[in-house]
Protein backbone atom coordinates (compact mmCIF):
# COMPACT_ATOMS: atom_id res chain seq x y z
CA UNK A 1 0.00 0.00 0.00
CA UNK A 2 1.55 3.32 -1.44
CA UNK A 3 1.27 6.75 0.92
CA UNK A 4 -2.10 8.66 0.13
CA UNK A 5 -0.28 11.89 -0.67
CA UNK A 6 1.13 9.96 -3.22
CA UNK A 7 -2.45 8.91 -5.15
CA UNK A 8 -4.41 10.95 -7.23
CA UNK A 9 -7.82 11.21 -9.01
CA UNK A 10 -7.90 12.48 -12.50
CA UNK A 11 -11.48 13.38 -13.89
CA UNK A 12 -11.54 13.23 -17.43
CA UNK A 13 -14.11 15.80 -19.11
CA UNK A 14 -15.27 15.76 -23.06
CA UNK A 15 -15.55 19.67 -22.27
CA UNK A 16 -17.12 22.79 -22.97
CA UNK A 17 -16.87 26.39 -24.04
CA UNK A 18 -19.67 27.92 -22.53
CA UNK A 19 -18.35 28.88 -19.03
CA UNK A 20 -21.77 29.02 -17.24
CA UNK A 21 -22.46 25.43 -18.11
CA UNK A 22 -18.72 24.20 -17.17
CA UNK A 23 -19.59 25.71 -13.81
CA UNK A 24 -22.29 24.27 -13.21
CA UNK A 25 -21.62 20.43 -14.32
CA UNK A 26 -17.88 19.93 -14.60
CA UNK A 27 -16.43 21.81 -12.20
CA UNK A 28 -19.60 20.88 -10.02
CA UNK A 29 -18.53 17.33 -10.40
CA UNK A 30 -14.75 18.12 -9.65
CA UNK A 31 -15.77 20.29 -6.75
CA UNK A 32 -17.58 16.84 -5.43
CA UNK A 33 -15.33 14.78 -6.05
CA UNK A 34 -12.62 16.70 -4.44
CA UNK A 35 -15.25 16.91 -1.31
CA UNK A 36 -15.25 13.30 -1.17
CA UNK A 37 -11.72 12.56 -1.19
CA UNK A 38 -9.72 15.14 0.48
CA UNK A 39 -6.91 12.54 1.09
CA UNK A 40 -5.93 12.39 -2.74
CA UNK A 41 -4.54 14.88 -5.40
CA UNK A 42 -6.65 16.14 -7.74
CA UNK A 43 -6.36 16.61 -11.60
CA UNK A 44 -8.24 17.49 -14.44
CA UNK A 45 -8.24 16.71 -18.37
CA UNK A 46 -10.53 17.16 -21.42
CA UNK A 47 -10.86 14.88 -24.40
CA UNK A 48 -12.08 17.37 -27.05
CA UNK A 49 -9.25 18.71 -29.14
CA UNK A 50 -11.45 21.42 -30.68
CA UNK A 51 -13.06 22.90 -27.50
CA UNK A 52 -9.40 23.00 -25.46
CA UNK A 53 -8.30 24.85 -28.98
CA UNK A 54 -11.03 27.13 -28.73
CA UNK A 55 -10.72 28.43 -24.80
CA UNK A 56 -7.29 28.40 -25.24
CA UNK A 57 -7.23 31.08 -27.87
CA UNK A 58 -10.67 32.81 -27.01
CA UNK A 59 -10.21 32.85 -23.18
CA UNK A 60 -6.51 31.93 -22.72
CA UNK A 61 -7.82 29.30 -20.78
CA UNK A 62 -5.15 26.11 -21.01
CA UNK A 63 -6.98 22.61 -19.89
CA UNK A 64 -4.81 19.58 -20.21
CA UNK A 65 -5.67 17.00 -21.91
CA UNK A 66 -5.49 12.98 -20.89
CA UNK A 67 -1.53 12.45 -21.64
CA UNK A 68 -0.55 16.21 -20.52
CA UNK A 69 -2.38 15.64 -17.13
CA UNK A 70 -0.70 11.68 -16.83
CA UNK A 71 2.54 13.65 -17.60
CA UNK A 72 2.29 16.12 -14.77
CA UNK A 73 0.76 13.61 -12.39
CA UNK A 74 4.22 11.81 -13.05
CA UNK A 75 6.15 14.76 -12.94
CA UNK A 76 4.60 15.77 -9.68
CA UNK A 77 5.55 12.42 -8.55
CA UNK A 78 2.09 10.66 -7.83
CA UNK A 79 2.02 6.83 -8.15
CA UNK A 80 -1.32 5.90 -8.17
CA UNK A 81 -3.77 7.03 -10.07
CA UNK A 82 -7.96 6.42 -10.24
CA UNK A 83 -9.69 8.06 -13.53
CA UNK A 84 -12.94 9.01 -13.36
CA UNK A 85 -14.51 9.92 -16.69
CA UNK A 86 -17.46 11.81 -16.78
CA UNK A 87 -18.43 10.43 -20.16
CA UNK A 88 -22.28 9.23 -20.89
CA UNK A 89 -21.28 6.33 -22.19
CA UNK A 90 -18.78 3.34 -22.68
CA UNK A 91 -17.75 5.28 -26.44
CA UNK A 92 -15.59 6.27 -28.48
CA UNK A 93 -14.27 9.33 -26.21
CA UNK A 94 -14.05 6.63 -23.32
CA UNK A 95 -11.52 3.95 -25.37
CA UNK A 96 -9.36 6.84 -26.62
CA UNK A 97 -8.82 8.08 -23.03
CA UNK A 98 -8.04 4.52 -22.10
CA UNK A 99 -5.31 4.28 -24.47
CA UNK A 100 -3.85 7.49 -24.10
CA UNK A 101 -3.89 6.75 -20.55
CA UNK A 102 -2.65 3.41 -20.59
CA UNK A 103 0.53 4.89 -22.75
CA UNK A 104 1.84 5.81 -19.50
CA UNK A 105 1.24 3.17 -17.35
CA UNK A 106 4.83 2.32 -16.88
CA UNK A 107 5.50 4.82 -15.21
CA UNK A 108 2.90 4.91 -12.44
CA UNK A 109 2.76 1.61 -9.60
CA UNK A 110 -1.50 1.63 -10.91
CA UNK A 111 -3.75 3.65 -13.38
CA UNK A 112 -7.69 2.35 -12.61
CA UNK A 113 -10.53 3.66 -14.22
CA UNK A 114 -13.54 4.14 -12.95
CA UNK A 115 -16.86 3.39 -15.01
CA UNK A 116 -18.48 6.54 -17.59
CA UNK A 117 -22.13 6.96 -15.76
CA UNK A 118 -24.15 4.43 -18.41
CA UNK A 119 -22.10 1.22 -17.83
CA UNK A 120 -23.99 -1.08 -15.39
CA UNK A 121 -28.13 -1.76 -14.91
CA UNK A 122 -27.91 -0.68 -11.70
CA UNK A 123 -26.49 2.65 -13.21
CA UNK A 124 -29.32 2.83 -15.59
CA UNK A 125 -32.06 2.13 -12.73
CA UNK A 126 -30.52 5.25 -10.97
CA UNK A 127 -30.10 7.86 -13.95
CA UNK A 128 -33.52 6.81 -14.89
CA UNK A 129 -34.95 7.62 -11.40
CA UNK A 130 -32.37 10.64 -10.91
CA UNK A 131 -33.80 12.51 -14.31
CA UNK A 132 -37.87 11.37 -13.71
CA UNK A 133 -37.62 12.63 -10.20
CA UNK A 134 -36.14 16.02 -11.71
CA UNK A 135 -38.88 16.97 -13.89
CA UNK A 136 -41.77 15.02 -11.87
CA UNK A 137 -43.19 18.48 -10.76
CA UNK A 138 -43.38 19.28 -14.21
CA UNK A 139 -45.33 16.43 -16.01
CA UNK A 140 -49.04 15.36 -16.20
CA UNK A 141 -50.96 13.57 -18.85
CA UNK A 142 -50.71 16.45 -21.47
CA UNK A 143 -46.72 17.47 -20.77
CA UNK A 144 -44.13 14.32 -22.59
CA UNK A 145 -40.53 14.91 -21.62
CA UNK A 146 -38.19 14.50 -24.71
CA UNK A 147 -34.55 14.02 -23.78
CA UNK A 148 -31.55 14.50 -26.04
CA UNK A 149 -28.84 12.47 -25.98
CA UNK A 150 -25.80 13.09 -28.30
CA UNK A 151 -25.22 9.70 -30.20
CA UNK A 152 -22.53 7.72 -31.75
CA UNK A 153 -21.38 5.47 -33.99
CA UNK A 154 -19.63 3.73 -31.86
CA UNK A 155 -21.66 0.04 -30.75
CA UNK A 156 -22.41 1.77 -27.05
CA UNK A 157 -25.49 3.78 -28.90
CA UNK A 158 -27.81 1.26 -27.96
CA UNK A 159 -27.60 1.98 -23.96
CA UNK A 160 -29.72 5.02 -25.78
CA UNK A 161 -32.42 2.67 -27.07
CA UNK A 162 -32.28 0.35 -23.73
CA UNK A 163 -32.46 3.61 -21.38
CA UNK A 164 -35.75 5.02 -23.41
CA UNK A 165 -37.06 1.80 -22.96
CA UNK A 166 -36.01 1.57 -19.75
CA UNK A 167 -38.19 4.72 -18.97
CA UNK A 168 -41.26 3.59 -20.07
CA UNK A 169 -41.13 -0.02 -18.27
CA UNK A 170 -40.04 1.70 -14.99
CA UNK A 171 -43.40 3.28 -15.44
CA UNK A 172 -42.18 6.69 -16.85
CA UNK A 173 -44.85 6.85 -19.92
CA UNK A 174 -44.29 9.85 -21.00
CA UNK A 175 -40.63 10.39 -20.71
CA UNK A 176 -38.15 9.96 -24.26
CA UNK A 177 -34.84 9.77 -24.64
CA UNK A 178 -33.22 10.39 -28.33
CA UNK A 179 -30.17 11.51 -29.88
CA UNK A 180 -29.43 13.94 -32.05
CA UNK A 181 -26.33 12.19 -33.85
CA UNK A 182 -27.42 8.47 -33.98
CA UNK A 183 -30.69 6.65 -33.28
CA UNK A 184 -33.43 6.76 -31.51
CA UNK A 185 -33.55 9.91 -34.29
CA UNK A 186 -35.86 12.85 -33.80
CA UNK A 187 -38.26 11.17 -36.44
CA UNK A 188 -38.96 8.36 -34.19
CA UNK A 189 -39.49 10.67 -31.02
CA UNK A 190 -42.10 12.71 -32.98
CA UNK A 191 -44.07 9.65 -33.77
CA UNK A 192 -43.42 8.26 -30.09
CA UNK A 193 -44.65 11.06 -28.97
CA UNK A 194 -47.58 11.70 -30.73
CA UNK A 195 -48.96 8.46 -30.15
CA UNK A 196 -49.31 9.77 -26.01
CA UNK A 197 -51.87 12.56 -26.95
CA UNK A 198 -50.06 15.21 -25.06
CA UNK A 199 -49.91 19.11 -26.31
CA UNK A 200 -47.18 19.91 -24.38
CA UNK A 201 -43.38 19.18 -24.65
CA UNK A 202 -40.80 19.72 -22.15
CA UNK A 203 -36.61 19.49 -23.96
CA UNK A 204 -34.01 18.48 -21.79
CA UNK A 205 -30.49 17.76 -22.65
CA UNK A 206 -29.15 14.08 -21.96
CA UNK A 207 -25.54 14.98 -21.51
CA UNK A 208 -23.47 16.38 -18.95
CA UNK A 209 -22.93 20.12 -20.17
CA UNK A 210 -25.50 21.77 -21.54
CA UNK A 211 -23.35 22.92 -23.88
CA UNK A 212 -24.02 23.79 -28.03
CA UNK A 213 -26.15 20.40 -28.73
CA UNK A 214 -28.63 21.52 -26.33
CA UNK A 215 -28.42 25.57 -27.13
CA UNK A 216 -28.82 24.89 -30.73
CA UNK A 217 -29.55 21.47 -32.26
CA UNK A 218 -32.15 21.40 -29.15
CA UNK A 219 -33.51 24.78 -28.52
CA UNK A 220 -32.06 26.76 -31.09
CA UNK A 221 -34.26 28.62 -33.67
CA UNK A 222 -33.10 26.96 -37.02
CA UNK A 223 -35.39 24.47 -38.57
CA UNK A 224 -33.58 21.44 -37.96
CA UNK A 225 -33.88 22.19 -33.79
CA UNK A 226 -35.81 19.70 -31.67
CA UNK A 227 -37.60 22.47 -30.70
CA UNK A 228 -38.93 24.13 -33.90
CA UNK A 229 -39.78 20.56 -35.05
CA UNK A 230 -42.09 19.56 -32.15
CA UNK A 231 -43.50 23.50 -32.78
CA UNK A 232 -44.27 22.22 -36.21
CA UNK A 233 -45.63 19.50 -35.06
CA UNK A 234 -48.41 21.31 -33.14
CA UNK A 235 -46.84 21.29 -29.51
CA UNK A 236 -45.77 23.63 -26.93
CA UNK A 237 -42.37 23.68 -26.67
CA UNK A 238 -40.50 24.32 -23.13
CA UNK A 239 -36.42 24.30 -22.79
CA UNK A 240 -34.68 23.58 -19.93
CA UNK A 241 -31.00 23.94 -20.53
CA UNK A 242 -29.85 22.34 -17.70
CA UNK A 243 -26.99 19.56 -17.59
CA UNK A 244 -26.32 16.23 -16.20
CA UNK A 245 -23.68 17.78 -13.88
CA UNK A 246 -26.20 19.59 -12.23
CA UNK A 247 -28.58 16.41 -10.39
CA UNK A 248 -26.81 15.75 -7.44
CA UNK A 249 -27.73 12.29 -8.06
CA UNK A 250 -25.38 12.20 -11.07
CA UNK A 251 -22.65 13.56 -9.15
CA UNK A 252 -22.97 10.60 -6.21
CA UNK A 253 -23.26 8.13 -8.98
CA UNK A 254 -19.29 9.17 -10.53
CA UNK A 255 -18.61 9.42 -6.79
CA UNK A 256 -20.00 5.87 -6.33
CA UNK A 257 -18.34 4.94 -9.33
CA UNK A 258 -14.71 6.22 -7.94
CA UNK A 259 -15.23 4.55 -5.04
CA UNK A 260 -15.75 1.00 -6.81
CA UNK A 261 -12.16 1.63 -8.59
CA UNK A 262 -10.77 2.11 -5.50
CA UNK A 263 -11.88 -1.08 -4.53
CA UNK A 264 -10.84 -2.65 -6.90
CA UNK A 265 -7.24 -1.22 -6.62
CA UNK A 266 -6.70 -2.12 -3.39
Amino acid sequence: MTDASKKAILVVSFGTSFAKTREKNIDAIEAAVKNAYPGYHHYRAWTSKMIMAKLLKRDNIKIPNVREAMEQMHADGITDVIIQPTHVINGIENDLMKEDALYYQDLFQSITFGNPLLTTEEDNHRVVHAVASQFAPLLNSQTALVLMGHGTTHFANSIYAALNFKFQDEGYSNIFLGTVEAYPTMDSLLKAVKKTGVCNVLLAPFMIVAGDHATNDMAGDEEESWKVQFEQAGFSVQCMLKGLGEYPEIRQLFIDHIEDAIASAS
